[in-house]
């Protein structure tokens, strides 16, 4: 495990906004608050590499991109953090490659594994799986409605107007996250071996068969799982960028906690 000082932080955005503005906020919260103790790195996913997912894309290669990143920086450790399929990314890393986190921070992934869905839950990702084949729009805005609580009005965390280019790369790239949702196998044995701590934000308006039930699953998986909820926060209006300050300090007792201590 890295003793030092510096906090080596690699952060998974979701499958809309890239890492950049998704996790410019925190990056800035967390540099405020720790300075010169932290060494956040923002990866995009794999996923969005090329034009087109990949034709045989699976969260493997989530998972492979993350142990590439960490070499390229030669990180032997670091904390990672992910969310909405960057999380479900995150916990796939966790599963296969455990000896290389300090930590791990899920910001309400989007999916945890295909174990013990509750009736609501099944019938949710049928609805899920209803998207395929819509248009982009009626796509994206039916994607946006499951996210949250019946009643909350959201909408894609991207300004009117001209939208940008790598917008138009969004519905192929959720789908192909859907896609391997479907197939993959998380390794729940390997998760509820890891004994780092786990952080797991939820917000209050996320919608409860969704998020709330991956964050009640995992808090019987993970050994070390602590969660924290922010009432007035939902899955396209998240924790991490409408109170970067919060989640950071929030990170920083996580990560503190994973510190290893001196034996007395």
């Amino acid at each position: 495990m890295n003793t030092a000082a510096v906090h080596r932080v690699l952060l998974l955005p979701g499958t809309v906004l890239p890492a950049a503005p998704a996790y410019g906020a925190l990056i800035a919260a967390l540099q405020a608050r720790l300075g010169a103790a932290v060494q956040p790195v923002a990866k995009d996913l794999e996923v969005y590499a090329g034009t087109t997912p990949p034709a045989d894309y699976s969260l493997d290669k989530e998972v492979a991109g993350v142990v590439r990143a960490a070499r390229e920086l030669h990180w032997d450790t670091f904390h990672l953090v992910g969310y909405s399929g960057g999380g479900a990314s995150a916990l796939a890393v966790a599963a296969r490659h455990p000896e290389l986190l300090e930590s791990l921070a899920l910001l309400e992934p989007a999916w945890a594994g295909n174990w013990e869905w509750s009736p609501a839950h099944r019938a949710l990702w049928k609805q899920y799986a209803h998207l395929d084949g819509l248009p982009p729009d009626e796509f994206m805005a039916r994607f946006v409605r499951l996210g949250v609580r019946p009643g909350v009005t959201a909408g894609l965390p991207v300004p009117g107007g001209e939208q940008p280019p790598w917008m138009a790369l969004r519905p192929a790239g959720i789908r192909a996250f859907l896609a391997t949702f479907s197939t993959y196998s998380l390794d729940r044995s390997a998760l509820e071996r890891f004994d780092r701590p786990v952080y797991f934000a939820l917000g209050g308006l996320s919608n409860p068969d969704d998020y709330g039930e991956i964050a009640d699953r995992l808090s019987g998986v993970f050994p070390r799982f602590r969660l924290e909820v922010f009432p007035g926060r939902h899955h396209f209006d998240p924790p991490h960028r409408a109170e970067p300050e919060r989640v950071a300090a929030s990170l920083a007792a996580l990560w503190d906690e994973a510190m290893p201590r001196p034996l007395a």
